[in-house]
């Protein structure tokens, strides 16, 4: 009886672990890589109109 008790213990510790795991990673894929790649188009955006306005003033 001990040794189904401590095998489905290490199941449910190992599934549990695992349920965690892939809901952080889809966290992760869902929200905070969008946010990065949007972060990134915008500093490029404004490192492209700096350039711009720096080189309309160039006369």
């Amino acid at each position: 009886m001990k040794h189904k008790f401590l095998k489905g213990f290490l199941v449910g510790v190992v599934a549990s672990a695992g349920a965690v795991a892939s809901s952080v990673f889809a966290f992760k894929k869902s929200y905070i890589e969008p946010v990065e790649t949007k972060v990134d188009e915008i500093n490029e955006n404004r490192r492209k109109a700096n350039r711009k306005q720096h080189a309309s003033h160039q006369g």
